[in-house]
């Protein structure tokens, strides 16, 4: 397989300025994380640490084997919301007793873990994860059940503004019906896991009721720690309320009581760290084997440097870049058989391997016409055919538009591709490197095409399609309908609109926002893109990969 070939010039004063761009939203996205970390502020951490109580990423770090990495998914999940960044759950993949396992812990320092439609996001996605990629699901619950005061950090540190208290009773209580149904949807998740042999571990360390009770319920194993859980489908308020009993909690619902009265908790744990131990003594006993092929090939390292990543997409996403330079790169000893390399340029294919995994890669040079279209999909079908994974690399800024473009066939051939990218069953993986616009991020594989990991770099930008076009295209229709009825269209009114919704639709495109509202998996540092490509496959391959051999109906 041939080596890739750079010609990228380091000392430029372009990779330079592209280079410490990226290195300022880095230390800005560090910044983020760090408060991510802190839960719900000092004070609400100092609380858990007087009740003996370890912070939820500490009770992760524990269960993990000894410097196995976690990839956390959507760590910034209500950046600029009401809610505090991170949500009040962490998500990921992480390595227990040798075995990847999805691993769900809920905050008890923001919010007394309760859900919130931020978080409530991120859970069903690691369901999803867990479904879709056959890996057993770890949750460490500790959950008031819903936000009832519906908005909100816990903490004045937060990215969050000030909620008045009824109205986010209110909306919490009647509006949030997709949260409610989300929350939900849960419940019917975890069974499904179970149904799917998949198995489910709750470790419930402190008071979990409504739902939070149902996810322990639900699970095949339970383990409760002693004078900690309080598992019950309504509290001591609520039973008051309901029944005028004033209930005690550990009678009602605690460790005791469950693991030798109720036959809920099936291991007592003595305190937080007896309750790890039992987790991971229960993940060893699953005796759990992946049902894909291991790595293949050699994984060698990138010959080029990785930091070099950091300088090669601009801050303005209408200056050029080859993709080839990304993915010299993250691939395996930099090779790339290329496929079809002189026809429909600006669509780069080609077959390579990352960590040792084979791997189909789709990369963006340009915008998508006719002729890379219809190489898309046969790309598609022959990695189908052969069960190779697939990695689509963004920076598109959709399928071309015009005359000339509709007599070539754009619309029959983008279809294709779309065709192509719905119809193939083997994992897709996609990382937005610069921009995603319109239906280039249907034809590149995007979130909503069941891929099974989606990531994006601090320059991606992500909307229906450019924001001056946007805008332009509002100005359009506008002024012509002000000439249908006769009317004077007004420029000056016009220019602060488009100049207001340009720096609206700006602001909303950014990668930030998009994976704040957890529509990606996370956003990563450029130098990591390998190793979490490399984990993901690795994840993608607790499942059998097998392509899909037969296509749907094809416009030829």
């Amino acid at each position: 397989m041939a080596v890739l070939s750079s010609s990228l010039n380091t000392r430029s004063e372009a990779f330079q300025r592209n280079q410490n761009d990226m290195l300022d939203k880095l230390e800005y996205l560090d910044t983020l994380y760090v408060e991510a970390a802190e839960g719900g502020g000092p004070e609400a951490m100092s609380r858990l640490k007087s009740r003996g109580k370890m912070a939820i990423r500490d009770r992760i770090a524990w269960v993990l084997d000894r410097d196995a990495p976690f990839l956390e998914v959507s760590p910034l999940a209500a950046w600029r919301s009401h809610y505090a960044i991170g949500s009040g759950f962490v998500v990921g993949i992480g390595v227990i007793e040798g075995v990847e396992c999805v691993i769900l812990g809920h905050d008890p320092s923001v919010r007394a873990g309760a859900f919130n439609p931020f978080n409530s996001k991120k859970l069903m996605r690691g369901l999803e994860i867990a479904r879709e990629n056959r890996m057993p699901y770890v949750q460490f619950v500790e959950s008031a059940g819903a936000d009832l005061r519906g908005g909100g950090g816990g903490s004045s540190r937060g990215s969050g503004e000030p909620v008045d208290p009824k109205q986010a009773l209110i909306n919490s209580m009647l509006g949030e019906q997709g949260h409610f149904a989300e929350s939900g949807r849960l419940f019917y998740e975890i069974t499904e896991l179970s149904k799917m042999r998949i198995p489910t571990v709750s470790v419930v360390f402190g008071a979990s009721t409504a739902g939070g009770a149902y996810q322990p319920g639900m699970s095949d194993y339970n383990i409760f720690v002693r004078n900690q859980a309080m598992v019950s489908l309504g509290g001591p308020p609520l039973v008051k309320m309901a029944t005028g009993e004033d209930a005690d909690p550990e009678a009602l619902g605690g460790a005791e009581m469950h693991t030798s009265v109720s036959g809920l908790g099936d291991y007592f744990a003595y305190d937080e760290m007896d309750g790890i131990r039992l987790c991971r003594e229960v993940v060893n006993h699953l005796n759990w084997r992946k049902e894909g092929p291991e790595p293949s090939m050699p994984s060698d390292p990138p010959i080029y440097d990785k930091e070099e990543l950091l300088g090669i997409v601009a801050e303005d996403l209408t200056v050029p870049f080859d993709i080839r330079e990304v993915i010299a790169r993250i691939v395996d000893g930099s090779r790339f058989e290329e496929f079809k390399p002189r026809y429909g340029p600006t669509l780069v294919t080609g077959w390579a391997s990352i960590h040792g995994y084979p791997v189909g890669i789709l990369g963006n040079n340009g915008p998508l016409l006719s002729e890379p279209s219809e190489k898309g999909s046969q790309f598609i079908q022959l990695c189908n055919q052969v069960d190779v994974p697939l990695l689509f690399l963004h920076n598109i800024t959709g399928f071309i538009v015009g005359t000339a473009f509709e007599q070539r066939g754009i619309t029959k051939n983008g279809s294709k591709m779309i065709n192509a990218v719905t119809n193939s069953t083997v994992p897709h993986i996609t990382v937005i490197v610069g921009a995603s616009y319109g239906a280039g991020n249907y034809g590149m594989s995007g979130r909503a095409y069941g891929t099974r990991f989606s990531y994006t770099w601090p320059t991606a930008k992500i909307a229906v399609m450019g924001p001056k076009q946007q805008a332009g295209v509002m100005t359009i229709v506008q002024r012509n309908a002000a000439l249908r009825r006769g009317l004077e269209f007004d420029e000056e009114a016009n220019d602060r609109r488009v100049e207001s919704v340009e720096m609206s639709l700006e602001e909303r495109s950014k990668g930030l926002f998009a994976t704040s509202r957890v529509t990606d998996d996370a956003m990563i540092d450029p130098r990591d893109t390998r190793d979490i490509i490399g984990f993901s496959l690795s994840a993608c391959h607790n499942k059998e990969v097998k392509g899909t051999k037969e296509f749907g109906t094809w416009r030829m």
